[in-house]
């Protein structure tokens, strides 16, 4: 199937030359790599031996990041989770002048197949692709970017839900409003469809996002998804609806998770055990100025800005709620009373180009509405996509969501992902619900 107007093919790059590699608890760093000149044995030798004396302190980074006082709530508020990136440490340890055996390189965990890599993986930097969402263009020196800026949340990242005002002002609707509502049921995850994959914004590579994702819908989404692939797929929702709708997972960092040394996990700064939710609702609505018009397959639409914590708010969309206090929304972690839920609401642009599928930051072609709920006279309505994820009230304020390393798990950086893959007769249905004002 066509791809939208602004697609880019993904770059591809080579790793030349040999290494050997040492396998350390799941770790591989590189021993030595093979050079164009054939350096002499004794660089070769001085390069194994660098790695050698860091075999010890790696093996005790990898038991401590594994013992509980690593995996702790106060070691992962502070940054201080060990082995974020051990491979860096062995490379840094072993380069430059000093060294007579020159690099040693550190080998991406690479496996082929199921969520897997190889050495022909792009390094992140897909062309016309920005940050301002999932991933962005890796540091050509870093595969995996900021591991060692991990931390958080801050103090400063909750507050109580009965100390936010209300705030909540929806659009009153005009005499030509659509009105209805149709929800796609398709589950809470209950297949544990997960990975620290986005293929909208870093196609082809393998935690392209560095934190995980849950999905409801299609169960086939991984990094090399596009839509052939997903037309092929199952899905987890009624009506064969193969949409692919994710978003990043919560934790509970009082608790230990199964991924600690793993990319999307531990790894890059997020520890803890992961919090299923309660209920998903993906609900789809009018527009308070007219009717919608239909979304096109593989429309590809994001809500938020996974980077939020230091690219500002422009692009911030994060709502936090509890439940009992729907008329108001919070940027920071909501504390919920007893009897209280946690909620997230995530809404989604809905003025349409009505041209492209995509575009290079993938915000241009589709745009939020104006303060009134109208869209501009350049695009047109189609349905809006509401997520509201609800969560089983956590324990005080030990839990946190996944994130980029260095956004220390700001709860501004909430976001979600949507790629339209309901079949045209459905997309259909949807349209008359909304237009029709009926509850579908």
């Amino acid at each position: 199937m066509a791809r939208g107007k602004h697609r880019l093919a993904t770059p591809v790059r080579l790793l030349a030359g040999a290494a050997t590699v040492l396998v350390i608890g799941g770790i591989v760093v590189a021993t030595g790599t093979a050079s164009a000149d054939n350096a002499e044995p004794a660089r070769a030798r001085a390069a194994a031996d660098c790695v050698a004396d860091q075999v010890i302190s790696l093996r005790d980074m990898l038991a401590q990041l594994r013992s509980e006082p690593a995996g702790s709530p106060a070691a992962a508020r502070q940054g201080e989770v060990p082995g974020p990136d051990t491979g860096s440490d062995v490379r840094a340890a072993c380069t430059g002048a000093g060294k007579a055996g020159g690099s040693v390189q550190q080998v991406a965990e690479q496996q082929d197949g199921d969520g897997g890599r190889d050495d022909e993986e792009n390094a992140g930097e897909d062309a016309g692709r920005d940050d301002g969402q999932d991933g962005g263009a890796a540091r050509e020196d870093e595969e995996f970017p900021g591991r060692d800026q991990a931390g958080g949340p801050s103090p400063d990242d909750f507050v109580d839900i009965e100390d936010v005002s209300p705030n909540v002002d929806e659009p009153e609707p005009g005499p030509d409003a659509s009105t209805g509502t149709f929800t796609s049921v398709c589950g809470t995850n209950e297949e544990g469809h997960r990975n620290s994959d986005n293929f909208m914004v870093t196609p082809g590579k393998v935690n392209g996002a560095q934190h995980v994702h849950d999905y409801v819908g299609n169960l086939s989404t991984d990094a090399f998804s596009d839509e052939e692939s997903l037309d092929a797929a199952d899905t987890t929702c009624a009506l064969d609806d193969k949409s692919p709708y994710f978003w990043p997972v919560l934790r509970d960092t009082d608790g230990q998770g199964d991924d600690v040394n793993e990319d999307g996990g531990g790894l890059d700064g997020n520890i803890g055990e992961i919090l299923d939710p309660a209920a998903v609702d993906l609900e789809f609505r009018g527009n308070p100025d007219g009717e919608v018009t239909a979304m096109p397959e593989g429309l590809e639409i994001i809500t938020g800005d996974a980077k939020a914590g230091t690219n500002g708010d422009a692009n911030a969309k994060a709502a936090w709620t509890c439940t009992g206090f729907e008329d108001r929304t919070t940027e920071q972690y909501p504390l919920c009373p007893q009897g209280s839920d946690l909620v997230r609401i995530l809404d989604f642009p809905s003025c349409w180009d009505g041209e492209n599928l995509n575009s290079a930051n993938l915000r241009d072609h589709i745009v939020f509405p104006d303060e009134d709920g109208s869209c501009d006279g350049d695009t047109v309505a189609v349905p809006q996509l509401r997520m509201t994820l609800t969560y089983d009230r956590p324990d005080g304020d030990a839990f946190a969501l996944d994130s980029f390393p260095e956004q220390q798990h700001d709860p501004i950086t909430d976001h979600a992902d949507f790629m339209n893959m309901m079949p045209e007769n459905l997309m259909n249905l949807v349209v008359n619900c909304i237009n029709t004002d009926q509850t579908c």
